[in-house]
């Protein structure tokens, strides 16, 4: 969605108005105290007028690098802001809206990349093979390293890697796959360590990738209490796996049935028999026509949820593909186009919950 960033404008009379009234505030707390001995002087202190900067300063306004946000000292600078030395005043460095913690002001990005961090699942493409590792794009400021020994390999995850290992590395990733991996470890210049040694993590298949703009100030994934479920498809269809990835990241797919059992059913001593070469199988199984327009319709619904600046989670995608469904079912043709009113319809229902 463009957005149109005006010029700048003079300080307005409201702030300098908020100013004095700081200013007052501040010469009234640093009064001379007493005693009233003869009783007739109420001694309850006066209440201090709440400046209007704490309340509206710079608010709903889309803030540019350069902009100075305030110049009174009783605020702290956070994230998105510097301090010019000159005149002591702080000083926006991104794009985007104020946020106020307290005291503390910071600048929320209008867009943003994803900050790993320990325990998020993401969802990303091989990018670089080396010997023995993988670089994998997480929609990161740096690419996530995956190491040999952070997967499963068929025939034993406790058995050592050896080099016919690392020369058929390509056989378990190759260049383009996309795998769902868990963030294990954060290096000292911020790059993620990634691992899949868990039997939901792995290569996907049979399904469709949706990247998710927006993590910053709009719309997008959320941390939730799940981020991997199976919701029943309607309409006839199988079942269909959703993966939000937290770093804006999404995989829709077909349900796998029997395989995301497999980690219930075997004891974690046999759980490497279940680790066969399908696991690393870049094969689609075949899909039926029912259950690729619901995979589409889940599509149609995360897309509506972020153009409509609504978060992304189990919830709103659930409801949203609920709704979906009873709007298809008012037109003839069963339409999955989700975009423009019928979005903006779906996005006003969803709100009004």
């Amino acid at each position: 969605m463009p957005i149109t960033i005006l010029r700048p404008q003079p300080p307005s009379q409201r702030a300098l108005t908020s100013t004095v009234a700081a200013q007052d505030a501040m010469s009234d707390s640093e009064s001379d105290g007493g005693a009233d001995i003869q009783g007739d002087v109420s001694m309850r202190a006066p209440k201090r007028r709440r400046s209007s900067a704490d309340n509206d300063i710079m608010a709903d306004e889309i803030l540019t690098p350069g902009t100075v946000i305030t110049s009174n000292p009783q605020w702290m600078r956070g994230h998105g802001t510097y301090v010019l030395p000159s005149t002591q005043s702080i000083i926006s460095s991104l794009a985007g809206t104020l946020t106020k913690t307290n005291k503390l002001l910071s600048v929320r990005p209008l867009r943003a990349r994803y900050t790993p961090e320990i325990g998020d699942l993401v969802v990303g493409r091989i990018l670089e093979v080396h010997p023995k590792r993988w670089r994998v794009d997480v929609s990161a400021s740096q690419l996530a390293i995956l190491q040999i020994s952070a997967i499963n390999l068929p025939g034993g995850i406790l058995r050592k890697r050896t080099e016919t290992d690392e020369l058929q590395i390509r056989s378990f990733f190759a260049e383009g796959d996309l795998v769902v991996a868990e963030v294990q470890q954060l290096h000292q210049d911020g790059a993620a360590s990634l691992h899949t040694r868990s039997l939901k993590y792995g290569k996907l298949r049979n399904g469709v990738f949706v990247s998710v703009s927006g993590t910053g100030g709009g719309g997008g994934v959320v941390r939730s209490k799940r981020q991997v479920w199976t919701m029943d498809g309607a309409n006839g269809s199988g079942k269909i796996d959703v993966i939000l990835g937290v770093n804006g990241y999404i995989w829709i797919s077909k349900h796998a049935e029997g395989e995301g059992d497999a980690q219930q059913q075997v004891g974690v001593n046999k759980m490497e028999e279940s680790v066969s070469s399908k696991v690393y199988s870049s094969q689609n199984d075949c899909i039926d026509v029912a259950t690729v327009r619901e995979i589409a319709r889940c599509r149609s619904v995360i897309l509506a949820l972020v153009e409509n600046g609504l978060r992304v989670d189990e919830d709103m995608v659930m409801m949203g593909y609920q709704e979906a469904v009873e709007m298809g079912r008012e037109s003839a043709d069963d339409d999955l186009y989700l975009g423009g009113e019928r979005g903006t319809r779906l996005a006003a229902i969803l709100a009004g919950r």
